[in-house]
C-alpha cells in the first residue's frame, strides 16, 4: 500500500481535496483515509457521505497524529483492497512536520488565501514534503498570492520538491494530481515485487533482520521513499553477496 501524508494550516482544503481525489481515483485505484482532528469525526464522515472508506482519529487534543495512533487505528480498518492510504494529519505546519509516520510521502498543501511566504516561516514542514500543491488557485484574481513566489520561497528551503497547482473547484490541476498518484502506486508495486522475489529467491541464504533503511540525510531533509526502496534493494543484493561468499 502507498502511504501519503498530507498536511496543511487549517481550512487550506485538505479534506474537500480527499473528497475529490476519490471521485477522480474511482475506477482506476482504491483508496482509504485516516483522518486527525482534536476533535469530531466531521471530515470522516464528509468522506464517507462521497463513498470514500474513511476513519476518524480524535486526538484529543494534540497539535499532529503520531506512528502509535496509525497502528491502533489500521486495527479497524480493512486495508486488503486499497492502493493508497492517505493519512489526512492535523491541521498544522509546525507539529506534524517532526513526526514521521511511515508514510511513502509528504504532501503539503498551501492555499492562496494564506500568503505565498510560509515555507520559509515553517522551513521543517517543506524541507521534509516531496511536493507542495498551492490549492485554491481559483482565487488568484482576487488575492495578491504570487505562485512563482511561493515556489521560490519552498525551493530555497527544499530544492527537490515538486510543485503543482490545484483547484478542487474547476479542477485545474487535479489530473496532474491523479497522476502523480498513480504513478507514485505503480512505482512502490514494482519495486516491492522485486523486493519479494529476493526474498523467496535467497530466503534460505540471507538474514534480512536488522536491515535499517534511512528516511533522513545528514542534513535533516527527507530521502525520497523510491531512494528508500532502492537503498533497501541494494542491502538485498549486498547480503545476497556476502551470503554466497560465506558459502564458498
Amino acid at each position: 500500500i502507498l502511504v501519503i501524508n498530507v498536511c496543511s494550516s487549517p481550512g487550506s482544503g485538505k479534506t474537500t481535496l480527499m473528497q475529490k481525489t476519490g471521485e477522480l481515483l474511482k475506477g482506476k485505484a482504491k483508496m482509504s483515509v485516516l483522518v486527525g482532528d482534536p476533535e469530531t469525526d466531521r471530515d470522516a464522515q464528509r468522506m464517507k457521505d462521497v463513498g470514500i472508506d474513511a476513519l476518524q482519529i480524535v486526538t484529543g487534543g494534540v497539535c499532529h497524529i503520531e506512528a502509535q495512533m496509525i497502528l491502533q487505528a489500521i486495527d479497524h480498518m480493512d486495508l486488503s483492497n486499497t492502493d493508497v492510504l492517505f493519512i489526512e494529519n492535523v491541521g498544522n505546519l509546525m507539529c506534524p512536520s517532526s513526526f514521521d509516520l511511515g508514510e511513502d510521502y509528504r504532501v503539503t498543501l498551501i492555499a492562496v488565501t494564506e500568503g505565498d511566504d510560509k515555507p520559509s516561516k515553517y522551513p521543517k514542514m517543506f524541507l521534509t514534503s516531496e511536493l507542495m500543491l498551492v490549492s485554491k488557485t481559483d482565487l488568484l484574481p482576487y488575492l495578491p498570492f504570487s505562485v512563482d513566489a511561493v515556489t521560490k520561497d519552498a525551493r530555497s528551503v527544499n530544492p527537490d520538491i515538486e510543485v503543482m497547482e490545484i483547484s478542487t473547484l474547476t479542477d485545474v490541476g487535479m489530473e496532474n494530481w491523479v497522476n502523480w498518484i498513480l504513478a507514485k502506486i505503480k512505482e512502490k508495486k514494482y519495486l516491492l515485487n522485486k523486493i519479494n522475489q529476493s526474498k523467496v529467491q535467497h530466503s534460505s541464504k540471507i538474514n534480512l533482520a536488522g536491515i535499517y533503511i534511512q528516511k533522513y540525510d545528514v542534513t535533516g531533509k527527507r530521502i525520497p521513499a523510491l531512494l528508500q526502496l532502492l537503498n533497501l534493494i541494494k542491502e538485498i543484493i549486498s547480503r545476497i553477496g556476502d551470503s554466497f561468499v560465506e558459502l564458498s
